[in-house]
């Protein structure tokens, strides 16, 4: 059991005088699932403040409160600080004696391509013979166990990560692989993790609603570089490696934040398409099977297939050799052999094969770049026949990509069905307004080049319907996710079941049922 004043002694920004030694059980910053002998820590929100639930939490049992509003408080002990959600991430690191010192800690952010890359950078540690373990906006993996981490695609919140990085270290895992949002990190989740090596995917449009603009959104992205520096001495050695995208636009912006004399003991390694990396591609080909192509270093040329379909899934795999290779500085060939562990990744480029004479594919295409990099994916492809893509995009999101995604779709698919994706409390007919005016601006004619089909289910199933032998039908947005939201309710959803559902329908085979929304009782 830890004791209150030990906790807190370890923890920036918390007066250490007169802490009493109290017995800690745990962290919550929800009064709801508060349990007796926790410390509550009031969270701030656009919509909420935790503030005002303390004393529900103090009702529940909590015997230490953390905030930033000063407050007199009798009963129970008070801590003022000016970032709870920073104080959250180092309580919990505490909490927990601080699992990421104990390991090799791997983050990996970016706008596309985390979630893959991650898993890529996992395989190829065991390929290497390291106990590694992973967590991603999909799962967590330790050992043979493997934890959900949630329905829609945001980092843990920090006891989360903490727990499950405590975990691992109890189970003998000595290198973790953790992907890391723009929210996440600048919400402090991931603080207190204690990265060794960072890699950036790419940083395009995305999230432009949470941080203002691009600048910003690559400001909270940058902090797993600048982090670095943060990081302790593990076992006697320190890494402080920076894993960055050439050829990508975040690039140059980057290097002038690293190159901050602030951070000029971070190690630089490139990666990309062109010989001036460190790492780089050639002689990529692609097909319905995968990708194939040649790896070059100083050292050594590698010849790389992958059953991951996509010609962006090479700069994923360079990311993941460039980390382990030239960061971590394990063998290139043998790391390079995880990749063939990996068949693939929930979601991400996902066949869906029933048997139809049409490819049917699913993907977690959700921003302006995944959508153009998985509709080239397609095109290149579908030999003589026609692309047709089936997506929507998020209510109280950013709104400017709404007309960026339909104007991509209108650009790069033969067929663009407009549809459901998660409206929250938006009205759903006015975002299907808005990006149906772009795709006439794009040129596009209603009921001929593109369609508004509300409910989500039913365009799916209509691009299924419209298929013709030889077509590619691709639903991109939400991928591995497992719900959708309408209004405040997350109603059970999986874009593999309802194209399961809606093939197998067309086909008059057996099959699961499509998945309810309330846009079917329209």
């Amino acid at each position: 059991m830890v004791k209150l004043n030990t906790l807190l002694r370890q923890v920036p920004n918390i007066q250490n005088e007169d802490i009493p030694s109290l017995e800690i059980t745990g962290i919550s910053f929800d009064s709801r699932q508060v349990r007796p002998g926790n410390i509550f820590i009031a969270l701030e929100g656009g919509s909420f403040d935790g503030h005002a639930y303390i004393p529900q939490a103090v009702e529940g049992g909590a015997v230490a409160v953390i905030g930033r509003k000063p407050l007199d408080l009798h009963g129970v002990p008070y801590f003022q600080v000016p970032n709870p959600r920073e104080t959250l991430a180092y309580v919990s690191a505490a909490f927990y004696d601080f699992p990421a010192r104990q390991m090799t800690v791997i983050g990996v952010t970016g706008t596309d391509g985390k979630t893959t890359t991650v898993n890529l950078l996992y395989n190829m540690l065991l390929a290497a013979g390291l106990p590694a373990g992973m967590i991603s906006t999909v799962n967590a993996v330790i050992g043979n166990e493997e934890i959900d981490t949630g329905f829609h695609v945001t980092t843990p919140e920090a006891p989360t990560i903490q727990r499950l990085l405590r975990k691992m270290v109890d189970s003998g895992i000595t290198h973790v692989v953790l992907e890391t949002t723009s929210h996440g990190l600048a919400q402090h989740r991931a603080t207190a993790c204690d990265f060794d090596i960072a890699v950036i995917t790419n940083i395009t449009h995305e999230h432009l609603d949470y941080h203002g603009d691009y600048g910003a959104y690559l400001q909270a992205k940058a902090r797993l570089l600048t982090g670095l520096v943060d990081t302790p001495k593990k076992n006697g050695r320190s890494y402080e490696v920076a894993v960055l995208n050439r050829d990508d636009m975040s690039y140059a912006p980057l290097t002038a934040i690293l190159d901050d004399p602030r951070y000029a003991q971070i190690k630089r390694v490139t990666y990309g398409t062109t010989p001036d990396c460190d790492l780089y591609g050639r002689d990529l080909a692609t097909d319905t099977n995968g990708i194939s192509f040649t790896l070059e270093t100083q050292r050594q040329t590698q010849t790389v297939t992958s059953s991951l379909m996509g010609a962006y899934n090479m700069h994923n795999i360079m990311a993941a050799a460039a980390a382990a290779s030239l960061g971590l500085g394990l063998d290139l060939a043998l790391a390079l052999q995880g990749v063939n562990r990996l068949a693939g990744v929930p979601g991400r480029m996902e066949k869906i094969d029933l048997g139809q004479d049409f490819l049917a594919i699913v993907d977690f295409a959700h921003t302006p770049n995944a959508l153009k990099v998985a509709l080239e994916t397609a095109n290149r492809m579908k030999g003589q026949g026609r692309v047709i893509a089936v997506f929507g995009s998020a209510g109280l999101r950013d709104r400017e990509k709404r007309r960026m995604m339909a104007a991509t779709s209108l650009a790069l698919a033969d067929i663009t069905i407009l549809t459901a994706e998660d409206p929250r409390t938006e009205s759903l007919e006015e975002i299907l307004a808005e990006m149906a005016d772009e795709a006439v601006k794009s040129g596009g004619v209603e009921e001929k080049t593109f369609l508004r089909v509300p409910d989500r289910g039913e365009a799916i199933r209509k691009a299924v319907r419209l298929a013709q032998p030889g077509d590619i039908v691709i639903a991109c947005g939400k991928g591995h996710e497992q719900s959708m939201c309408f209004g405040q309710t997350e109603y059970p959803w999986d874009d593999r079941t309802a194209m399961r559902a809606a093939l197998s329908e067309h086909l008059g085979l057996p099959g699961p049922a499509m998945p309810y929304l309330p846009t079917q009782d329209r």
